[in-house]
């Protein structure tokens, strides 16, 4: 009962469309049809500028974290894999917005491994941060963390939970970044003019 109430709990606040709201509330957009189209941060601080990406990131890191180390606190290592889990389920297909397409539960993944394993998170996000200085593009550094995570699960040893886990959402990042591959081999991916991030 313990583990279906944890995949509940992670669904729930997965399912929170940060950046929807945020943007309908603050500017009466619908941020699902401008941009890219996704309701994830990124889109949200292309259209937007980072007095509202920002925000919309800190929502989607907290609607991972919470669950996942609630459960894990509370239960075990298991269940906080399953809220994890279900939170970044939550953010992909919201349950608010009646499963239509939700964001590509890169900063929902991020915070669920800040939740059930620290030093994964910040190796990680170590390695996004180089690959988003060395080619400018999100979509490649988002990928490149995602596909770092399994292996830095399993060369810290965390428990068998996680490591599942870490590769199910890695699997999961670059399915939801295949549109992106298409555009990168077209020579189409916008990239980031570091100059511009803060200018607005």
């Amino acid at each position: 009962m313990a583990y279906v109430a944890a995949a509940l709990g992670g669904w729930l606040s997965g399912s929170i469309p940060s950046g929807y709201w945020v943007v309908r509330l603050a500017r009466g957009i619908d941020i699902r049809r401008v941009g890219s189209r996704s309701i994830g941060a990124t889109n949200v601080w292309r259209v937007l500028g980072w007095r509202y990406g920002l925000p919309v990131i800190a929502l989607d890191v907290a609607k991972g974290l919470v669950p996942a180390l609630a459960a894990r606190l509370l239960v075990d290592d298991l269940a906080g894999a399953l809220a994890g889990g279900a939170a970044m389920a939550g953010h992909w297909r919201p349950l608010f917005l009646r499963f239509e397409r939700g964001g590509k539960i890169v900063a929902t993944t991020a915070g669920v491994l800040l939740g059930l394993a620290p030093l994964v998170a910040l190796a990680a996000l170590a390695v996004w941060w180089a690959a988003f200085l060395l080619v400018r593009y999100v979509s490649v550094a988002s990928m490149t963390a995602a596909l770092s995570v399994p292996i830095l699960a399993f060369a810290l040893g965390e428990s068998w939970p996680l490591e599942v886990l870490t590769i199910a959402g890695a699997f999961g990042v670059v399915v939801l970044h295949r549109g992106n591959l298409q555009r990168l081999r077209r020579g189409k991916e916008p990239r980031v003019r570091l100059r511009a991030v803060f200018s607005r």
